[in-house]
């Protein structure tokens, strides 16, 4: 299926970059360790980035799915969400 995408350029803190370079460190260990048995597979910072994306897009898409629910409560959190 040849799906249509859009680039975003996104400027964040040296620090959180750094952070979250860590983060995906310790997703690809538990990727590895299952084998490639997640959702999204071996992670790179922008396809972390996407997959937030994708379950912040569920918000308004699939709203009952976990996904979005969680996602809502994240903005719930932030106070964009009543």
């Amino acid at each position: 299926m040849n799906r249509l995408t859009k680039t975003i350029t996104l400027r964040i803190d040296a620090n959180i970059y750094y952070v979250l370079r860590e983060v995906v460190r310790q997703c690809n260990q538990v990727d590895a360790a299952r084998a490639g048995a997640t959702s999204h597979g071996k992670l790179t910072i922008e396809s972390a980035l996407g997959m937030l994306a994708e379950d912040l897009a569920m918000t308004a898409t699939r709203p009952g799915s976990w996904e979005g629910a969680h996602m809502s409560q994240v903005l719930s959190s932030h106070g964009y969400r009543d």
